[in-house]
């Protein structure tokens, strides 16, 4: 179930839209070509026939007009032409753009393999092909949907970038807001514990309480000292990541059920050093690890194992819950996603954010099974 109903369809929508541009755009275009295709070979026609009629002239026919042919031939300027004898020999090109005849042979054959039909005339064969405006006509719906997409590409990456931004503001807004609201009564239930130590210090029963009751609101101040933390640069301090881990489960170990076994590394199993901010480390820890016990229902193992790779530091954490389903494994991250009955959706947000943008480390689901269990794997740099 997700939380935040915000719609990720609009760059779908943005990508049809382009599509729809580009195809109006080859099919107008397109069609523009075929046309100037057909206005091209009439004109190769008359230029033809106007070549003829010149070629029938005698000298006796100098009062004849033949300003006409002469322009038609002239207009023809711009169509790649090669006059080919009947018995295949190229007698004369034009417009070709090169004077290598090796070069024009070349072009004729892919035109004959082509299928290009010839204008014949009675000792001649006309081969023709587009002119550069023609080419570049053709080429016109590439070039157009090169600059739909880099325009589509640049569109999302800023208001996806944007709306990163504006997600971050509301992280840090709400984080420190949520510290600033728990200080003022943390401060009076302090106040109170150490009321009730200056009056009643002769009761051991009650002191008992009252120490369990500062040790708890410890607790709740170094939470909220959590929440003020997001947002701002945090210090990383080199921990040995085996004492770290081990702190972690005698924590939650008192208050995970009796039936739930914790399986981790003793604090002096090894000597891993990482870089961490331990207050905020400690609370992806314990984020994991409640979820674990959420996911087991009162009975179970967590385990953790702790090894070293290539400057990197992993530490697999796995339950023996309920597992993740392949479809959510890729959500699990995502804010607002959540397959608790009620819960937020953020608890694994914030265990990413904090590992990968605060720690430049990287936290994924790397195995998981319906009714089997789940592996999640922290990535560190070794310091």
């Amino acid at each position: 179930m997700s939380l935040l109903k915000t719609s990720t369809r609009w760059p779908l929508y943005l990508g049809i839209a382009g599509m729809v541009v580009v195809l109006v755009s080859v099919w107008y275009t397109n069609n523009l070509a075929t046309q100037l295709s057909e206005i091209e070979h009439r004109q190769l026609r008359m230029a033809n026939t106007a070549t003829e009629r010149l070629n029938l002239l005698t000298l006796d026919d100098t009062g004849d007009d033949v300003s006409m042919e002469l322009d038609i031939l002239d207009a023809m300027e711009t169509v790649p032409t090669i006059l080919v004898s009947m018995d295949g020999h190229i007698d004369a090109f034009y417009n070709m753009g090169t004077v290598d005849t090796g070069r024009v042979k070349a072009q004729l054959k892919q035109w004959i393999d082509n299928g290009s039909v010839p204008i014949r005339q009675d000792v001649q064969l006309i081969y023709y092909g587009e002119s550069r405006l023609l080419v570049q006509l053709r080429y016109f719906p590439v070039v157009l949907l090169l600059l739909v997409s880099t325009f589509i590409l640049l569109g999302y990456i800023g208001l996806n970038q944007s709306r990163r931004a504006e997600q971050n503001l509301v992280w840090v807004g709400m984080a420190k807001e949520t510290a600033h609201q728990l200080g003022t009564p943390i401060s009076a239930i302090l106040g109170w514990v150490e009321h009730l130590k200056m009056m009643y210090g002769d009761n051991e029963d009650l002191m008992e309480v009252s120490d369990e009751l500062g040790r708890d609101v410890n607790r709740l101040s170094m939470v909220a000292n959590r929440f003020s933390k997001i947002g701002a640069t945090p210090e990383l301090v080199p921990t040995n990541i085996f004492e770290e881990m081990d702190k972690c489960r005698e924590y939650m170990e008192k208050r995970a059920p009796r039936k739930v076994k914790f399986n981790f590394p003793a604090a002096d199993a090894g000597n891993l050093m990482v870089g961490i901010n331990p207050l905020l480390f400690d609370w992806v820890i314990e984020n994991l690890l409640r979820n674990a016990l959420d996911a087991m229902d009162g009975s179970g193992e967590i385990s953790a194992l702790i090894s070293e790779n290539g400057g990197k530091v992993f530490i697999d954490i796995t339950d023996t819950g309920k597992g993740i389903a392949a479809k959510n494994i890729r959500k699990v991250f995502n804010p607002g996603f959540t397959t608790k009955q009620r819960g937020w959706g953020l608890g694994l947000s914030l265990v990413r954010r904090i590992i990968h943008e605060y720690h430049n480390g990287k936290i994924q689901v790397s195995r998981s099974a319906p009714g089997v269990g789940t592996t999640f794997t922290i990535s560190l740099p070794k310091v």
